[in-house]
Formats: structure tokens, C-alpha cells, sequence
């Protein structure tokens, strides 16, 4: 059974052993998936528990104080992930200034060892550690020997000849790039959550909207574009959004905002995923509402050529 843990003190998690990976795991993509699946294997073999150490917010989010960093994928989508990958335990702790301060020594006695009774653990190439990054590779073999657990370096994952990271893939999103994210993370990017109540101006305008709010979640991209729905049908739904603050309408708050063609049903509080398949421009402000209805019209006339819709007048009454 999955289960998910927050507190990196308490009783011990695996009490049978357990195999472990370490890192912030953002966007799980096929690099991280090549670790997790070691790990999956290396436990099933072992007859150990498969864990995997995340942290909340990710490390490079923490130390980057007042700027805000793209994610590619929620904590949910991230824990979501891991369970498929086959993880049985997440340990997600919170990176803030307590953490920063534990000595590479104590997160390995009180983390890796008392915590999750660590017989092996995975970390990727340059793997640092523990207080003002003094832990490395070399230190926690030493530390593993010393305290019954193996280690191993993982080496990068490559395709096409190029390491697969998080931040490539954050560079291919906003270069528009969206096949070549979707190569590197396995999957399309999408964005997920609770459908809410909107002003409802979609509707008066003729193109009534699913509204996903991102909380404190930064996107890696922004703009119009074709999109697929994914958890309303049975069949992933062609659709056209919008992903910004709505400069038209003096909006402050980033909402994502997505029209299903053809749609006629309410969504309210359903969680829905909004998968991103093209960009068509970026979010602009008009000078009235005539003038983005017209180009709303041409999007959605681009989107529907995109994803080899028919040119059926959509209706709809989401929000």
C-alpha cells in the first residue's frame, strides 16, 4: 500500500529494510523514472520497501527566496507519480531553514537510518547533502559503510545524446516546445486541479470555461493554446485555454481557464487535467471585449485545426 509521510522524525517506516532514491523529483520525468524503476527493482529483488526522499518546496524554490520557479508538476502530481512508479513510501519534507541546517551526518542517522531503516540508497551524479552542501557522494558511502547500507551513484539519463533534466525541459515549455517536453518527460505536459467558480464571463462571451486556480504553484508557461482534457469523458475532450492573469480584464490572480469544444455539463468541484498540445500566442490585452471574442473565435478555429476537430459551433455551461 502507498503511503505518504511528512515528518522526518517518528517511528520507523520500513521495518523490513528499504531501498531508497533522494531528490526533488520535479516533473518525474524519464530520467527520474530510469532511477525509480533501479529502485522498484533493486527492493522487489532484496525484499526490501521502495522509498523515495522528496522535499516540499523543491530545494532550488527555497534558495531562490524571492523569485519565483517554474514546477513542472504539482506535489500531488509529483506524489501521484512516484506511487506509479512503483514507490510504496514518500518521505516529503519540508525544505525550509530547519532542514538546511541538519548536518550531513544527522540526516543520514536521523533520516536514512532510524527514520527509514536504509539498506540501500540512490542519488544522482553530484548528489550534495546535509549543511551548506558539505555532504557528497564519497561522505555518505563512508557513512553507509559505517552503518549498513549500500550506496550507488546513478549516471544520467540521456536521450538523443542529451541529459534529461528538469530545467531542459522548463526551457522547452517556454521556447513553445512542447513535443520535444513531452519526449523528455514521457508523457504530455498538463496541469491538474478542482475546477472553481469563475466571474462566469466566458459564458456571457460564448465560451464558457473550466477554471483551475495555481495556487502558489508557478507555471513554466503562460499563453493561449490547444489543449485535451483529460477526466470528464471517457476519451480525453479537444478544447482551447488560456493560462494567465487576464490582462483584458484587470486580472491579478494566474488562472488557468479552459474551453471544451462541444461540451455541455457542469464541473464544478470535479478534478479535471488540462494536458497543453500546442501554443497558438501569447496572453495580450485588447482593447474591448468585441475585440477578444473576434480573436478568441480565430483560437479556437486554430485549436480545433490542431487536434482534428470539426468546425461545429461549441456550446457549453461550465462556469
Amino acid at each position: 500500500m502507498n503511503r505518504l509521510f511528512r515528518d522526518a522524525a517518528g517511528p520507523c517506516l520500513a521495518p523490513r529494510g528499504s531501498a531508497v532514491c533522494i531528490g526533488a523529483f520535479d516533473g518525474v520525468h524519464r530520467g527520474h523514472q530510469a532511477v525509480l524503476a533501479q529502485v522498484r527493482e533493486s527492493a522487489r529483488t532484496n525484499g526490501l520497501t521502495p522509498v523515495a526522499v522528496s522535499f516540499d518546496p523543491i530545494p532550488r524554490t527555497f534558495f531562490a527566496r524571492e523569485k519565483s520557479v517554474p514546477q513542472l508538476t504539482s506535489v500531488r502530481e509529483k506524489i501521484a507519480r512516484l506511487y506509479d512508479a512503483g514507490i510504496e513510501r514518500v518521505l516529503l519534507l519540508r525544505f525550509d531553514a530547519k532542514l538546511v541546517a541538519v548536518t550531513a551526518q544527522e540526516f543520514v542517522e536521523h533520516v536514512l537510518v532510524a527514520r527509514l531503516n536504509a539498506k540501500q540508497v540512490w542519488v544522482g551524479e553530484g548528489f550534495r547533502f546535509g549543511h551548506a552542501r558539505a555532504g557528497d557522494f564519497a561522505l555518505l558511502r563512508r557513512l553507509g559503510e559505517a552503518h549498513g547500507f549500500s550506496t550507488g551513484e546513478v549516471a544520467p539519463f540521456a536521450l538523443d545524446g542529451e541529459r534529461v533534466s528538469s530545467s531542459r525541459i522548463r526551457t522547452k515549455l517556454a521556447q513553445g516546445d512542447f513535443d520535444a517536453a513531452a519526449h523528455l518527460l514521457g508523457r504530455r505536459f498538463a496541469i491538474g486541479g478542482h475546477v472553481v467558480r469563475g466571474a462566469q464571463l466566458g459564458r456571457k462571451l460564448g465560451y464558457p470555461t473550466a477554471n483551475l486556480r495555481l495556487g502558489s504553484r508557478t507555471s513554466p508557461i503562460g499563453g493561449v493554446f490547444a489543449v485535451r482534457v483529460h477526466d470528464v469523458g471517457t476519451v480525453p475532450m479537444p478544447g482551447v485555454a488560456s493560462l494567465g492573469t487576464r490582462p483584458t480584464v484587470d486580472g491579478r490572480e494566474v488562472l488557468l481557464e479552459a474551453h471544451l469544444f462541444d461540451f455541455d455539463g457542469d464541473l464544478y468541484g470535479k478534478r479535471i487535467e488540462v494536458e497543453f498540445v500546442q501554443k497558438l500566442r501569447d496572453e495580450e490585452k485588447f482593447d474591448s471585449l468585441d475585440a477578444m471574442v473576434k480573436q478568441i473565435d480565430l483560437d479556437a478555429q486554430a485549436a480545433r485545426k490542431i487536434l482534428g476537430c470539426d468546425t461545429t459551433v461549441a456550446t457549453g455551461a461550465m462556469t
